[in-house]
């Protein structure tokens, strides 16, 4: 099996504003694409999600998925989760088997249980262009600085090496 260089996969944790800043901070992500996700079952209803693009050679999915953890209260059932969904979701079997492994080795970092779940992708729905690239147009807004600045101020913190460095003066 070849190296593959160009993959996606989506996140699901809180707003989708937040979650698109976050993944668009970083290097190795391509596009991000903000919207709303469906999957099978369960999670058959629209959830605010991204799917993210990346160079599998500059990010892995293992720290991907780690930052997705850290960046959204991935241990917390709130009462938000239809709108919410703590989620990744996969494109293929291979992926499924990957994030699944991965995210139950990460369960180790955290003092709760992780409710994020692995679904497979069904469909999705872009967000209004009004609203995509919401923290990029409008850093300044309460929202984001109430609630997105705190997760690049993490990423700076922790994840600093993975963190484009137009991001970082921001």
């Amino acid at each position: 099996m070849g190296l593959k260089i160009e993959d996606r996969i989506a996140f699901g944790g809180g707003c989708h504003w937040c979650t698109e800043a976050v993944f668009q901070s970083l290097k190795g992500v391509s596009l991000v694409e903000q919207g709303y996700i469906a999957s099978t079952g369960d999670a058959a209803s629209f959830s605010e999600a991204v799917i993210v693009h990346f160079n599998s050679l500059e990010i892995s999915e293992a720290v991907l998925l780690e930052i997705h953890l850290h960046t959204h209260k991935s241990t917390s059932n709130h009462s938000r989760r239809e709108t919410y969904r703590s989620a990744v979701y996969v494109f293929s079997e291979d992926q499924n088997a990957r994030f699944s492994n991965l995210l139950n080795g990460f369960q180790k970092d955290f003092n709760y249980s992780l409710i994020t779940k692995v679904y497979p992708f069904q469909e999705f729905k872009s967000s209004r262009d009004a609203i995509k690239n919401y923290y990029l147009q409008n850093p300044k807004k309460p929202f984001c600085q109430l609630y997105i600045v705190p997760k690049l101020t993490l990423l700076l913190e922790r994840y600093a090496v993975y963190v484009n460095e137009s991001s970082k003066s921001n």
